[in-house]
């Protein structure tokens, strides 16, 4: 349950350490706080923080591009179907993790694709709505997969 909880409160935090970040980078565009910029830099390390493949606010780039954004804005709808599953089907056959994650990722795959494949860079909308059932289902899959462990 330890690795449950970990998984529920970083998915929560992590969307909010992001915009709180950005909020600081808005608000206050010439002072640099050291606090955004490890989180700006914290971002970096998992995304690339390309700008046209970012969205901005303010003149001020969000920490992660457009399909991250997505993917970390709908975890925390991940988490609260696994837990209203939960309550509803408790005794009931539940979905296949492996199904879910791989339905979730066709809009991803399909976006990606449609990148490397030389069809043109999908506006950042498109790019963030595609991440959101794969954002949704990964944290889905992570919460059946460790609540089966536990």
């Amino acid at each position: 349950m330890l690795i449950a909880r970990v998984l529920v409160v970083g998915a929560l935090a992590w969307p909010t350490v992001l915009g709180a970040a950005l909020w600081e980078r808005v608000h206050h565009p010439q002072a640099r706080s050291a606090w955004a910029s490890v989180v700006y830099f914290a971002a970096s390390r998992v995304c690339h923080q390309k700008p046209e493949r970012s969205f901005h606010t303010d003149d001020a780039q969000w920490p992660v591009c457009a399909r991250c954004a997505g993917l970390y804005l709908a975890a925390p709808v991940g988490i609260a179907w696994f837990f209203l599953q939960r309550r509803r089907r408790a005794g009931r056959r539940r979905p296949q993790p492996a199904l879910v994650f791989a339905v979730a990722a066709i809009p991803t795959v399909f976006s990606v694709a449609w990148e490397w494949g030389g069809l043109g860079m999908p506006p950042n909308p498109a790019r963030a709505l595609s991440a959101l059932p794969l954002g949704a289902a990964v944290a889905w899959v992570l919460l059946t997969v460790t609540h089966q462990v536990d």
